[in-house]
């Protein structure tokens, strides 16, 4: 069947009941007894109008183990190239609702496919990320879901799972507790043609939600607030770097006299000339630095002066809270050492190490870093944030690999005023 044939399917037929029932009656004793699937929230899901799930996506999983959360059938969207394996396959997955769509391009037929399901009182499932994310924090979602709200009028129901990224192991189907929370329909006016930011603008409603709902199962959060150690060079293009990809970042000076230095003048004219510090920055001395707040602690210091700093704040930095040391023109055995004791002087959750250029200042211009850790997790949720300010990342497999790693001196020059 090709595309168009199993748009239209969707748009008119829907779902085989005889197929989507005898499944589900199937797979939720198997979930609920070998994933010891647990559902949280079923009431907030209505049992019959149209509706919209807007979900994190972690696996491929997600759509059937999110389909036995409900009482009634969901469709869903799912990446053409599913639907080219075999016959069989495109036609049981047409049955169950799934229809497909273009994640390379902005699919106008399938986004129109869904507003025909959700118009004729259906539910549709939508994953904003627009792909799995795994492992770490949520992604950043796409405005299809804000669009599709307005469009239609239809509830949005935030749903968050949990566990399914770590059910399949290569060809094997592993046991593995999973979760499922849904929270409260939020609902927004229907408009005809909303803008574009608009669209973006009911997103960022709807995905805090989304992501309220897994960080209540347990999932990690997402980096919101940075504290920086060190206000030389590294540590002041750092705290930029992190402001540009939307962090509070409080930038920790070695004395007060300094932080209001700082403060005052809007940049570190000592260390970094030229820049303007963005508003997302706030310095302090360091000793004054509410540790116990942030989600990530950097310490970007020269080896020398790092043990005096953990002992002097490696207590205060929280279990939650991921830590990062940025470290330039070192070799690969003295950034393991200095890995070693920050490891030794924290109860973080995870450590990760940052290889910089040597001329760190390079960082506000974009330069290339290389990052390492053994948490998959913290490590994809730094390069992500390291990304969105506009720096290349090259995640290595370990320290002295992250050392190792050729880090130019500064990319071609521009303007850092601008």
């Amino acid at each position: 069947m090709d595309r168009e044939a199993l748009l239209s399917r969707a748009r008119t037929r829907g779902v085989n009941p005889l197929v989507y029932w005898i499944v589900r009656g199937l797979l939720q004793p198997l979930f609920r007894v070998y994933f010891r699937l647990e559902r949280i929230g079923r009431e907030h899901i209505p049992a019959q109008g149209p509706v919209i799930l807007a979900s994190n996506h972690r696996s491929f999983l997600d759509p059937f183990v999110i389909a036995v959360m409900t009482r009634r059938p969901i469709y869903f969207v799912a990446k053409k190239e599913l639907f080219g394996f075999h016959p069989v396959v495109s036609w049981l997955l047409s049955a169950l609702g799934a229809f497909p769509i273009d994640r390379g391009a902005s699919d106008q037929e399938s986004m129109a496919t869904a507003r025909a399901i959700l118009e004729r009182g259906e539910a549709v499932l939508m994953f904003p990320e627009g792909t799995r994310i795994r492992p770490g924090a949520l992604g950043r979602p796409k405005r299809g879901v804000g669009r599709l709200a307005l469009e239609t009028g239809a509830p949005v129901v935030p749903v968050a799972v949990i566990g399914t990224e770590a059910v399949r192991r290569g060809l094997r189907i592993r046991r593995h507790k999973v979760r499922i929370r849904a929270g409260r329909a939020l609902t927004f006016p229907k408009v005809d043609r909303p803008s574009a930011a608009l669209a973006g603008a009911v997103t960022d409603r709807i995905w805090p939600c989304v992501e309220l709902q897994w960080e209540w199962l347990g999932g990690l959060p997402r980096l919101r607030r940075a504290a920086v150690i060190g206000a030389a060079q590294t540590g002041t293009a750092l705290a930029v770097a992190l402001a540009r990809a939307g962090l509070d970042v409080d930038l920790g000076a070695r004395t007060s006299e300094d932080a209001n230095r700082i403060g005052a003048a809007g940049r570190n004219d000592r260390f970094l000339p030229g820049v303007p510090l963005p508003d997302a920055v706030a310095v302090a001395a360091a000793a004054e630095l509410e540790l116990q707040h942030h989600d990530l602690v950097a310490f970007a210091l020269p080896p020398r002066r790092l043990a005096a700093a953990l002992a002097a704040h490696g207590e205060r930095i929280p279990r939650r809270a991921g830590v990062l040391v940025a470290g330039a023109g070192l070799s690969p055995l003295d950034a393991e050492q200095l890995v070693a004791r920050v490891k030794g002087g924290v109860a973080a959750r995870a450590v990760a190490y940052l290889a910089v250029p040597e001329d760190a200042g390079a960082l506000v211009d974009g330069a290339a870093v290389a990052l390492a850790s053994a948490d998959a997790a913290f490590l994809a949720q730094v390069a992500a944030a390291l990304r969105a300010a506009g720096l290349p990342v090259t995640r290595a497999p370990d320290v002295a690999g992250a050392v190792r790693v050729a880090v130019p001196t500064r990319p071609p020059r521009r303007s850092r005023a601008a």
